[in-house]
């Protein structure tokens, strides 16, 4: 496998910078151990007005197979590389890429000790790769690599045989790019894109893989165009994986468009704020909401369900009102995030005598939830298949029984008003339903009438005339028992 970088440069500007940026130096020929063979870089040519590192990787077939015990990985049909003999070994692919974040770590972080302003300096790049195995083909090629500043992009077809042209092309493209880039933006870019052209990895993706995706992808896969095929390719078409790193995604998008920190958006849903007239992201909106209506309410022991990575229970400990908080949510590496974000492990001991997490599915009686003021289901209901919510209300609402109960949910109605929400479309990737006004009141009606509570409703965010408010709240009530109940009682 064989990959170049080039970059022209000055007598002011010289081009050997390069060898700065990459930590290595042009005068030697260095080699490098990877698990599938050795990686050598070398230059090519090294002066001031021009200089190339190339990137070799020697793949030894005989340990790919036998680190690989002789089958696929990654789910892709031809990741078993076969047994010792194919053309695997000779075609850019996931073993370029983890070669070349191997040899050039420090290059795709950015990092250079020795000239610091260097790594944030865009320099005129060329990128040849001979052999790019491209499912897709070269207009695939283009449309993942012309939108993230590459100015030409060059992929030709290379035919299955040139003595005979009437068999048509193979499925590889030599590869030409060439652009003004910083050298760790283009690494970071053929690190993620090289298997997802490949649509295949030689190795089995773990759940870290969507760390390493966001890692890399950072700065350019947010806002990519083929975002949700990158995705899923780089993480070998495996669903829950691609469904959490779109998530994380997206909310790095909207962290960006509301210049807030990542952890400061609201992972239930996907709700951006786009006019200067709303200039409070709606997800403070919300917990704002929630936090006043607890408080009209009387409430000091409070169930937050569905507490995701816990925004609105660390909200709830800044208010001494409240002095006793239980985060409850199915998911452990969510109430991880949430202890993490509470810092539990470093929290004095009057503040944690305030709050517990409980790992708990909403869809299930829970005797630990019994003899709470108040719960908070917030942004959740909509996760939930439809036929889920009856277990649902009956776990809130015929077994626990809180005197209050706060449900809030997307009011679909209001999409039209989200400018970069195509229509049709739900708000977040697992959305499961998204209701009406009307639709939401009759849900609301209903339960409270099997289970002895009064409904009332709160518009949250902007109540538009036409289309009603962003997020709509229901305050549940536990009725006062008739005569003859608390007789029966």
């Amino acid at each position: 496998m064989f990959l170049t970088i080039s970059t022209t440069g000055t007598p002011e500007r010289p081009a050997t910078d390069l060898g700065f940026l990459l930590h290595k130096h042009p005068d030697k020929a260095q080699a490098f151990s990877t698990s599938h063979g050795q990686a050598h870089v070398l230059y090519p040519e090294a002066t001031a007005e021009r200089c190339t590192a190339a990137l070799v990787l020697e793949v030894d077939p005989v340990a790919l197979v036998r680190r690989g015990k002789g089958k696929g990985r990654g789910g892709a049909p031809d990741a078993a590389l076969a047994q010792y003999v194919n053309d695997r070994p000779y075609a850019a692919s996931s073993l370029l890429a983890v070669a070349l974040s191997a040899v050039f770590k420090n290059a795709l972080r950015g990092d250079c000790k020795a000239r610091p302003e260097l790594p944030e300096r865009a320099m005129p790049l060329r990128v040849e790769i001979p052999a790019l195995p491209a499912r897709g083909g070269a207009e695939l090629v283009r449309k993942l690599f012309e939108p993230v500043g590459w100015t030409s992009v060059q992929a030709e077809p290379v035919p299955l045989d040139g003595r005979f042209p009437e068999w048509g092309d193979s499925r590889y493209v030599t590869l030409v790019l060439e652009g003004e880039l910083r050298l760790a933006e283009a690494l970071r870019q053929l690190y993620v894109l090289l298997p997802v052209l490949d649509d295949a990895k030689h190795y089995w993706v773990a759940p870290d893989e969507v760390d390493k995706l966001l890692r890399a992808g950072e700065g350019w896969l947010a806002d990519h165009p083929e975002q949700k095929l990158i995705t899923s390719r780089y993480l070998s078409r495996r669903w829950g994986l691609t469904r959490q790193a779109m998530e994380r995604l997206e909310l790095v998008r909207l962290a960006e468009a509301e210049g807030l920190e990542v952890e400061d958006v609201d992972n239930a849903v996907d709700e951006a704020v786009d006019t200067e007239e709303r200039p409070v992201p709606l997800a403070e909106q919300r917990r704002e909401a929630i936090l006043a209506a607890l408080g009209a309410a009387g409430a000091s022991r409070v169930l937050d369900l569905g507490c995701g990575q816990g925004q609105l229970v660390q909200a709830l400990l800044k208010d001494v009102r409240f002095t006793d908080v239980v985060g409850v949510d199915v998911s452990v590496r969510a109430l991880s995030i949430a202890a993490k974000r509470l810092r539990l492990d470093r929290m004095g001991e009057r503040m944690s005598d305030r709050v517990t997490l409980l790992q708990g599915s909403l869809t299930y009686t829970d005797k630990r939830l019994k003899g709470y003021d108040a719960a908070v289901l917030s942004e959740v209901i909509e996760h939930l298949d439809l036929p889920r919510l009856p277990a649902l209300e009956y776990a809130v609402f015929g077994s626990a029984r809180p005197t209050t109960v706060l449900v809030t949910t997307p009011n679909v109605e209001y999409n039209v008003r989200w400018e970069t929400l195509p229509a049709g479309h739900v708000r977040h990737g697992d959305h499961r339903f998204e209701w009406t006004r009307g639709e939401f009141r009759t849900w609301a009606g209903d339960v409270a009438g099997r289970h002895g509570y009064d409904v009332e409703f709160v518009p949250v965010g902007p109540d538009d005339p036409d289309v009603g408010p962003p997020t709509q709240m229901a305050v549940f009530t536990l009725a006062a028992p008739t005569p003859k109940e608390e007789k029966a009682a």
